[in-house]
């Protein structure tokens, strides 16, 4: 790594020492979060009889004509006869009638393979008449997928030294809605982290926001810097750029416009002790790598290749959640503590797991060492990754 312990032992901030640490509370919390979504009911089959085609012939011989009229009569009697009988007789299959919605049968469940769900999809609930099997969906009642949130903290707890410290993680699909997460704390929504150098990725965000509203370009110092800064970590170049966007007052602004409701901007020059929270990360990663963006495209491209690019001393974290080696995107950040010697680890990025594009956030505290705060995120991010797209 390209950061050494100073005296003060203050690492990655490039800044003064800190002398306390915000307190963080035990227990453990869960949350899961899915956009509103539309969605319409499975479309029934459509198909066509055609009844057989009628034979034709000819011949020579000609019937009498009285026998004609005669033989005619006869078969329309017949005719009429049989619609009576037909129109007479009860239906004893019951193919045509509709069993009451509170008397289901009892020997067995609906069978969606038979039955024409309606054409727009209810807007309140099914009948309770009409169970539906937990491994069916239909349009008329879809079955409660797993709780990813519930699935992902099993995941996690379960981990080997999941108890040491604390640790956040949010993770979600490039190309869906939902957002699941764990906090080794109690309060999730509003328990914080420092961000260490993980937002190095937020002050190039908002350098470009800013010269996207002035219809400006990055100079080629601030290209210079920006490189240093994502892909060797460069505490130096991230002072310079904090400075150019104005500080945390700089930072705060572009995230009310990129939607990072719970981050804050560290005091003065301690950009390394700016606070956020997982779900805010991944929403930050939202906006570097989805389509619906404030950042424009070129911006989006820009930032993603130089996280694409990091120095391979520092392609450790959320990477461990890679499995298709497509290449992945990450921003690592480390620090230690002053007040207690203990560390944070954090990670974020885009990482390929079994053909989903996946965007995972892992932010931990009071670590007791580096390596070990490390190894911790790896776990989570790959467990993390793992138990998300089981439930899905």
């Amino acid at each position: 790594m390209d950061e050494e312990h100073e005296p003060e032992d203050v690492i990655d901030s490039g800044t003064a020492p800190v002398t306390g640490t915000g307190g963080k509370g035990d227990g453990g919390g869960w949350w899961r979060r899915a956009r509103a979504a539309s969605g319409s009911g499975a479309r029934a089959g459509t198909g066509t009889d055609a009844g057989p085609a009628a034979g034709t012939g000819t011949g020579t011989s000609r019937w009498p004509q009285p026998l004609i009229v005669s033989v005619t009569a006869m078969a329309a009697i017949g005719m009429l006869t049989l619609a009576v009988i037909v129109h007479s007789s009860p239906a004893r299959a019951g193919a045509g009638a509709s069993a009451p919605s509170s008397a289901p049968p009892t020997t067995r469940g609906p069978s969606p393979s038979v039955s024409t769900p309606p054409t727009t999809p209810p807007t309140t609930s099914p009948p309770a008449a009409a169970p539906v099997p937990t491994i069916t969906v239909t349009a008329a009642s879809a079955a409660p997928s797993p709780s990813a949130g519930r699935t992902v903290a099993d995941a996690v707890t379960a981990l080997p030294g999941s108890d040491t410290g604390d640790v956040a993680v949010a993770v979600t699909d490039l190309d869906g809605d939902e957002v699941a997460g764990y906090d080794s704390a109690e309060d999730s929504d509003d328990d914080t982290y420092d961000t260490a150098s993980i937002v190095k990725v937020d002050i190039l965000a908002a350098l470009l926001l800013r010269k996207q509203s002035a219809g400006t370009r990055m100079t080629e110092r601030e290209r210079d810097l920006a490189t240093a800064m994502i892909e060797a970590s460069d505490n130096d170049a991230a002072t310079a750029l904090w400075d150019t966007i104005g500080g945390s007052a700089g930072l705060d602004a572009a995230n009310d416009t990129l939607g990072l409701a719970h981050t804050s901007g560290g005091s003065g020059e301690l950009w390394g002790l700016t606070q956020t929270t997982a779900k805010d990360q991944v929403t930050l990663l939202r906006a570097v790598f989805g389509s619906h963006s404030p950042l424009s495209a070129a911006s989006r491209t820009y930032i993603a290749g130089l996280m694409r690019s990091v120095e391979t001393g520092q392609r450790w974290g959320v990477s461990a959640a890679d499995s298709d080696d497509s290449g992945y995107a990450l921003k690592n950040g480390w620090l230690q503590r002053s007040a207690t010697g203990l560390w944070d680890i954090n990670s974020i990025g885009l990482v390929t797991y079994q053909g989903h594009e996946l965007l995972i956030c892992v932010l931990s505290a009071g670590q007791h060492s580096e390596a070990g705060g490390i190894d911790l995120v790896e776990d989570v991010a790959t467990a993390a990754a793992q138990a998300f797209t089981a439930a899905a």
